[in-house]
């Protein structure tokens, strides 16, 4: 039976691999109860595992001593994610793309790509140490001003 009222929480955990497996499972339950595909599910997962990694390798620097904040939100028609470090953010438009020339050789690099093409919008602060990810049930047509890619607003909710 699907949730009537949407759900939201807030995790904050220290920069561990381990730490992640307890979120996994309470936002994938979360999907399940609100009757999300089998589709929409792995795509949360793999947009959840490579932001994770992300703020855990590149932002926290695999530091213990830092943190990482997941907040996210299920309703019946969508979730929301957001996932932010300590460390001090990049440039999302500058990370190269991984299917061109001799980035098809790296072992490494695809985890924008990944998300990207896994959740309908994907937003990131103007630091860049915080995302922001949606994916919907039913897909919406997406204009400028509601997009795919950008840059969160101050005050900006998903």
């Amino acid at each position: 039976m699907a949730s009537k009222t949407p759900i939201s929480r807030s995790v904050v955990v220290e920069s561990m691999p381990s730490n992640m497996g307890e979120v996994y499972n309470q936002i994938l339950s979360k999907l399940k109860a609100n009757n999300f595909s089998q589709e929409d599910i792995f795509a949360v997962h793999i947009a959840l595992y490579e932001a994770f990694l992300n703020a855990l390798k590149h932002g926290n620097k695999m530091s213990t001593g830092k943190k990482i904040k997941i907040d996210y939100s299920v309703s019946s028609d969508k979730i929301g994610i957001s996932i932010e470090d300590e460390g001090d953010g990049f440039d999302p438009e500058s990370i190269p793309d991984p299917r061109l020339g001799q980035n098809i050789y790296k072992t490494e690099g695809r985890g924008l790509l990944l998300i990207r093409s896994y959740m309908d919008v994907v937003k990131f602060n103007k630091r860049g140490n915080h995302i922001h990810m949606v994916r919907y049930k039913e897909k919406p047509h997406l204009t400028e001003t509601h997009g795919q890619t950008g840059t969160i607003n101050p005050g900006e909710s998903g």
